[in-house]
């Protein structure tokens, strides 16, 4: 006698699991890169009400970011090392140089709320005489404040 074949069902689940796993896996690594992630000198922004920037002009190349920090050190963002303090005439130069490469770009002057207004405005005259045309402000926005507070 022949013995009947066993076969079996055919199944019609997708084993979620090992996406799971990878999911999570990604989650860690995204958890632990994204604080390393965040680079430049801290500044204590003052706060404004204004218009953001749009993200359109941003997108197809960085902007030029100078920072003056609490000390009045200015920083620049793109260079061997954006975390250095830069002195006046090496700053201009810089500048100088990467508008000359790339004309149009954005650039912006992010200010520590306690620095003394003209160091600020001494940063924006070394902006103007290094060729940048148009300069914006960096500022954090205002928060908002609930009714009866």
């Amino acid at each position: 006698m022949a013995q009947p074949s066993r076969r079996r069902k055919p199944m019609s689940e997708i084993n979620v699991v090992p996406y799971i796993d990878v999911m999570l896996v990604l989650l860690i690594i995204f958890m632990v890169t994204a604080p390393l992630l965040s680079q430049g000198v801290k500044v204590d922004l003052p706060d404004a009400a204004a218009e953001p920037i749009d993200p359109a002009e941003l997108q197809n190349r960085p902007p030029l970011i100078l920072s003056v920090d609490s000390a009045g050190q200015l920083y620049l963002n793109q260079g061997e090392d954006p975390e250095a303090p830069l002195t006046d005439e090496l700053l201009e130069a810089r500048v100088a140089a990467l508008l000359r490469n790339t004309p149009g770009l954005p650039v912006f002057v992010k200010g520590d709320r306690t620095v003394s207004y003209g160091r600020v405005v001494e940063a924006m005259v070394l902006l103007q005489r290094a060729g940048a045309v148009k300069v914006g402000f960096l500022t954090d926005p205002v928060a908002v404040r609930r009714a009866g507070s």
